[in-house]
C-alpha cells in the first residue's frame, strides 16, 4: 500500500484511518472536549481551542475543531481587523513647491494648513490649523463637527482676515480632498496666493503641522475624556490663543513666544493683528 501510494502520487492518510479509524466516543468526547474549552475561554478561536484540547490529551485537528467552531459560530476576539480599503488620494492639484524646506524670511511667504481629527462623547470634532513658517503662529483656524471643504475655506478665510500681504504667499498642504476642492483653489485664486502639496503618505512633507497637532494632543486632548463637542472647542481655541501664542517659548525662535518673535522681527506695519 505504502508503494503504491507513493507511485500514484497519493496520501497515505486515509488508508492509516482505515487501519485504526476514530471510533465514536472517541469523536463524542472529542466534541464535548471542545466545548468545554469554549465554555472556559469563549474568546477564544478554532486554533487556541484545539490546542487546549489536544493538551487534554484528546486528538483533533485543526480543521475539525474549526468545523465545528464555524457551525456554532465561535470567532476568536483575538483575530486581526479586516484590514479597510484604503482610499486613494486624488490626482495632485499643485506640485510641491516647498520639498520639505520649512523656513521663511518673514510673515507671510509660506503657510502651512492640515487637518486632526478629536473624539468627544458627543462626536468627531475636527480642527483644520494654518501654521506660519515664520513665526510658527497659527494664523487661522477652523473648527467643524464634519470634515468637509468648507473647513479648509474658512480656516484660510480667517487667516486672510488677521493678516496683510498675503498675495504670493505659499499655502502647502497634504493631498486630502478638502485641500483639493474647487471651494479651496477658488480662494487661493481670490486671494492671490500660490498652493503647493506635498506626496501621498509622507508625513515629512508636512511635519511643522505634524509637530504642532502633536503638542495640542499632549497639552489638552489628553487631559482628560471631553464630553461635548462645544467643550473641546474652547480648549483648544483657550490653548491656541494664549499658552501657545502668549506663553510657550520655542528653541527654534530663539525662546520667544510666536507673538513676541514676530514684534521684535517685524516692522508695525507688517505685524499681525
Amino acid at each position: 500500500m505504502a508503494v503504491t501510494c507513493r507511485v500514484l502520487k497519493l496520501a497515505r492518510q486515509p488508508y492509516r484511518w482505515l487501519v485504526k479509524p476514530i471510533t465514536d466516543s472517541e469523536l463524542v468526547e472529542a466534541h464535548h472536549a471542545l466545548f468545554d474549552a469554549h465554555r472556559d475561554d469563549p474568546e477564544f478561536g478554532s486554533r487556541f481551542l484545539a490546542d487546549k484540547v489536544r493538551d487534554q490529551g484528546v486528538s483533533m485537528s485543526e480543521r475539525t475543531a474549526w468545523k465545528i467552531c464555524s457551525q456554532n459560530r465561535w470567532w476568536s476576539a483575538f483575530g486581526k481587523k479586516k484590514a479597510r480599503s484604503a482610499k486613494k488620494a486624488g490626482p495632485e492639484v499643485h506640485d510641491d513647491l516647498v520639498q520639505r524646506n520649512f523656513s521663511a524670511d518673514a510673515p507671510n511667504e509660506l503657510w502651512l494648513g492640515d487637518i486632526s481629527e478629536h473624539r468627544t462623547r458627543e462626536g468627531k470634532l475636527y480642527l483644520c490649523a494654518i501654521n506660519d513658517v515664520f513665526s510658527n503662529r497659527i494664523v487661522g483656524y477652523s473648527i467643524d463637527s464634519r470634515m468637509k471643504s468648507r473647513i479648509a475655506v474658512n480656516a484660510l478665510d480667517s487667516a486672510v482676515a488677521r493678516r496683510e500681504g498675503v498675495a504670493g504667499c505659499l499655502f502647502h498642504t497634504d493631498r486630502g480632498s478638502q485641500f483639493r476642492s474647487q471651494k479651496v483653489q477658488r480662494a487661493l485664486q481670490r486671494h492671490r496666493m500660490v498652493g503647493s502639496m506635498g506626496r501621498v503618505g509622507a508625513a515629512g512633507d508636512n511635519a511643522a503641522m505634524e509637530s504642532f497637532f502633536s503638542l495640542l494632543q499632549k497639552n489638552v486632548l489628553d487631559w482628560r475624556t471631553w464630553e461635548t463637542r462645544e467643550e473641546l472647542r474652547i480648549a483648544i481655541v483657550t490653548w491656541i490663543e494664549r499658552p501657545y501664542h502668549r506663553r510657550r517659548r520655542q528653541d527654534a525662535l530663539g525662546r520667544l513666544t510666536p507673538v513676541e518673535f514676530e514684534v521684535i522681527m517685524t516692522t508695525p506695519a507688517d505685524q499681525a493683528a
